[in-house]
C-alpha cells in the first residue's frame, strides 16, 4: 500500500517538486516499504523518535527535521541530519552552526515562516525575515556550515480551500521577492517546502516545490 501511494503521488508532482515522507509515529519496517520504493527524503518531528530509527535504516537517508527544534537538542542531530527545515530564531541558527563545526560537516536549513492564521503555528513573523536573513549573508565564515536553501511553511488548518491557497500563495510572493532581492545571488536559495497530506495539491499548484507527506501516503499513525 505505502509503495501504491507513493507511485500514486509522484505520478502527480512535477519534476522539479521533492517529495518529503514524514515518518511521525511509523516503524522503521513501514520506513524501509518507503525507501525500498524509492523515497530517499524522510521527515520526522521529534529528535528522540528520529534518534531511535537513524541508526537501523540506510545512510543515503537524507534525514529532514520538520518539528521545533530544541537548542539542547541540536547536538544529537548535528552529525548527520541533511535540513533543519524549522529555523526560526538567530539563536537556533547558531546552535545548529556551532554543531555543524563541531562535527565538520554543512547543514541544509530552511527558515520557517508564520503565515497561518492560528497563533499556535510555530515560525518567524513575516516582518523580521529579511532582517535575519540580512543578518545571516553579512556572516560570510559561516558558509562553510551551513547553507540557507529557502522557505518553509504550513496553511491554517481549516477547510476554507481560498484561505489555504491565500496563505500559500503569500509565501510564494515573499520567496520570489527574496530570490530576486537579497538572495539574488544565491542559486542555492531555491527551495520552498509547503504542503502536507490535507493541502499539498494546493501548495504546488501555488508553486511550493518541496512536499511533506505523512499520513496520505504512510497510512494511520500506530500512536
Amino acid at each position: 500500500m505505502i509503495q501504491e501511494r507513493i507511485n500514486e503521488v509522484k505520478a502527480l508532482l512535477p519534476n522539479d517538486v521533492t517529495l518529503v515522507v514524514v515518518t511521525k509515529n511509523h516503524t522503521v519496517e513501514e520506513i524501509w516499504e518507503a525507501y525500498n520504493a524509492g523515497v530517499r527524503d524522510f521527515g520526522e518531528n521529534r529528535v528522540q523518535e528520529l534518534m531511535s530509527k537513524v541508526d537501523k535504516l540506510p545512510k543515503d537517508i537524507r534525514w529532514h527535521l520538520i518539528g521545533s527544534l530544541q537548542r539542547n537538542k541540536v547536538k544529537y542531530i548535528a552529525p548527520f541530519i541533511h535540513c533543519v527545515q524549522s529555523v526560526d530564531s538567530l539563536a537556533l541558527y547558531e546552535e545548529i552552526l556551532r554543531r555543524a563545526k563541531l562535527s565538520n560537516r554543512s547543514i541544509d536549513f530552511l527558515l520557517e515562516i508564520h503565515i497561518a492564521q492560528e497563533n499556535t503555528k510555530a515560525g518567524l513573523p513575516i516582518e523580521e525575515l529579511e532582517a535575519l536573513i540580512k543578518t545571516l549573508l553579512g556572516r560570510e565564515e559561516d558558509a562553510p556550515y551551513m547553507k540557507l536553501r529557502g522557505l518553509m511553511t504550513m496553511a491554517t488548518n481549516t477547510d476554507n480551500r481560498e484561505e489555504i491557497v491565500s496563505e500559500f500563495r503569500k509565501a510564494k510572493e515573499i520567496f520570489d521577492s527574496l530570490r530576486g532581492g537579497i538572495m539574488a545571488h544565491h542559486p542555492e536559495f531555491d527551495t520552498l517546502s509547503m504542503g502536507m497530506s490535507d493541502d499539498w495539491h494546493l501548495a504546488v499548484n501555488e508553486g511550493s516545490n518541496m512536499i511533506r507527506i505523512g499520513s496520505y501516503i504512510m497510512g494511520a499513525r500506530s500512536y
